[in-house]
């Protein structure tokens, strides 16, 4: 991956989130960050 791709990807990110709390809130990012959590710690005891 080059720099280029890596910042084009890392900006949608952040547009993307923008806009879910622009207009839904903060509520959803808030679950999302939970599962993610979840889900990290478990692939970690997978490994």
């Amino acid at each position: 991956m080059t720099n280029t791709i890596a910042i084009v990807l890392g900006l949608i990110i952040v547009a993307v989130i923008a806009v879910d709390y622009a207009l839904f809130g903060s509520d959803h990012l808030i679950f999302l960050g939970k599962r993610m959590f979840e889900l990290l710690d478990w692939i970690a005891f997978w490994r």
